[in-house]
């Protein structure tokens, strides 16, 4: 399940619950509101849980001699004196 079938689930059960007042003989429509909107938000806490950290991109290469962590709290740090130059690949590899 998707967000988009989750979202479809917490509107078709809200409307199941709030906006009607129909009565079906042996089901309590109610009742079957409440399910699907818990059902819809399970379903996009897991697709989050499970399908969001496999999206992200991380690189393969190493970062290049010289780097220099910007700093956590947005304060200056000196640049490095000397630069060492190296070639860096024109292409870069993401893991899928």
């Amino acid at each position: 399940m998707g967000i988009g079938a989750g979202i479809l689930l917490i509107a078709v059960g809200a409307i199941l619950t709030f906006a009607t007042d129909w009565s079906v003989s042996g089901v309590n429509l109610d009742v079957v509101g409440v399910v699907l909107m818990i059902t819809g938000v399970v379903g996009i806490a897991l697709f989050l849980m499970v399908w969001g950290p496999r999206r992200r991109n991380m690189p393969l290469n190493p970062p290049p001699a010289g780097y220099v962590q910007p700093p956590a709290a947005g304060g200056y740090v000196e640049p490095p004196v000397e630069r060492i130059v190296e070639e860096r690949p024109t292409r870069r590899y993401y893991r899928r």
